[in-house]
C-alpha cells in the first residue's frame, strides 16, 4: 500500500532470542493452567506508520541494550514497580523512529494487516506516541486481569486512532498479552497513575 498509512505485525514472543521464549511459555502454561484452558502462542504486536514520506516504527521496549544513537525515544516509565523505574534496568522507552527496524520482523505471521489513512489522521496518530499512558509494565492498571506492556502501546494507539482494536486478533488462535489493557486506556478519560 503507497500513501499514508499503518501496517500492523504479528510477531511471535522471543522470536530470535533465548530467554524470552522460555520465561514467556512457562508464563503462559501457568495462566493457561489457571484458566482451565490449553497454553495458547504468545504474540507481540509491531506497528509501522507510513506518512507518505517517511517509515516509523512504534515501539516500547526496554531501556537498556538498545540501538547505539538515536533511535526516536520520546517517552519512558517503570517496569516492575513505579519505584524501580529510577534504574534504567527498569525503565522502558516509548519509541517513534523514523526507518527504524523491528529485529524480529523475519518471525513475522503473514503479512501485515494494513489500515489506510488520511495525512492528518498520520499526523495525528504520529503525535500521540509521545502521548501515550506512562503506565508501570507488567501491572494491571486497569484490574481486568490484563497487564500494560508493548502490546498496549499498540493498541491504544490504534483505538485513539478510530480503529477498533478489539477486533484485531493474532493469527493461530494466538494471544497478545496487554492488548486489552490498551483499548481500556484509550477507552477511559483519565488511565490511572
Amino acid at each position: 500500500m503507497s500513501g499514508a498509512h499503518a501496517d500492523l505485525w504479528w510477531l511471535p514472543v522471543g522470536a530470535g532470542g533465548h530467554v524470552v521464549i522460555h520465561t514467556s511459555r512457562w508464563w503462559e502454561l501457568v495462566r493457561a493452567r489457571r484458566e482451565h484452558r490449553s497454553p495458547r502462542p504468545l504474540f507481540h504486536a509491531a506497528l509501522e506508520v507510513f506518512d507518505g514520506h517517511a517509515r516509523y516504527v512504534i515501539e516500547m521496549t526496554p531501556a537498556w541494550g538498545g540501538p547505539a544513537g538515536d533511535h526516536g525515544v520520546v517517552a519512558n516509565g517503570p517496569v516492575g514497580a513505579r519505584w524501580l523505574g529510577a534504574s534504567r534496568f527498569f525503565r522502558y522507552e516509548v519509541r517513534r523512529w523514523q526507518n527504524g527496524i523491528i529485529p524480529d520482523l523475519d518471525w513475522a505471521l503473514g503479512p501485515p494487516t494494513q489500515f489506510p489513512l488520511s495525512l492528518p489522521d498520520t499526523r495525528a496518530l504520529l503525535a500521540r506516541v509521545e502521548l501515550t499512558p506512562r503506565l508501570t509494565w507488567g501491572s494491571d492498571p486497569f484490574g481486568i486481569g490484563d497487564m500494560w506492556n508493548s502490546n498496549s502501546l499498540v493498541s491504544w494507539l490504534l483505538e485513539t486512532s478510530g480503529i477498533n482494536a478489539a477486533e484485531l486478533t493474532p493469527p493461530a488462535d494466538g494471544t497478545a498479552p496487554g492488548w486489552r489493557s490498551g483499548i481500556a486506556a484509550a477507552t477511559l478519560r483519565e488511565s490511572p497513575r
